[in-house]
């Protein structure tokens, strides 16, 4: 079933402990490979893409079901994780640097966005207690724009008060 491969990105998400964890380290180096292939634009488009399917795909597989979230659903994961990325691939498309010159972005984005993801601080949570299948893919959505914040917030510190 296409929904089911979608949702738990080709079976990620059947790994254990912490499916969502693998769900967030496999999307690493496939950013990695939508990046160089076309740079920012062609990241914001896929993350875009991943959102709409994912949000049909977690649809079909929780329909009938009492889990809106079942665990194995690790295609939202993928999706925040892109987004705590943003700031890495726009930084190295606009400035003409090699993303993985960015590694400790890298380390900061999967750490914050599992740190969110986990955690489902304020509009997090919200976004979790929904309770459908759009509530599973905004809440990875915000806890990526929280932990792209992030990011950029230790970027700045790093770059404007530590490398003086």
């Amino acid at each position: 079933m296409i929904a089911r491969a979608i949702g738990t990105v080709c079976g990620v998400g059947n790994l254990r402990p912490a499916p969502g964890t693998w769900g967030s380290a496999v999307a690493l180096p496939v950013a990695w490979v939508i990046h160089v292939v076309g740079g920012f634009p062609l990241f914001l488009a896929a993350a875009g893409l991943v959102f709409v399917m994912g949000w049909w795909a977690t649809a079909q597989i929780t329909r009938g079901s009492d889990d809106h979230d079942p665990s194995e659903i690790v295609v939202d994961e993928v999706a925040g994780q892109w987004i705590a990325l943003f700031p890495l691939s726009y930084a190295a498309s606009t400035r003409g640097l090699d993303i993985l010159d960015l590694w400790p972005g890298w380390v900061s984005a999967f750490v914050l966005f599992r740190l969110f993801d986990i955690w489902k601080p304020w509009l997090v949570g919200w976004a979790d207690r929904r309770g459908d299948a759009l509530g599973v893919m905004l809440d990875d959505v915000i806890a990526g724009v929280f932990a792209a914040v992030g990011v950029i917030a230790m970027a700045a510190l790093a770059h404007g008060v530590l490398m003086r």
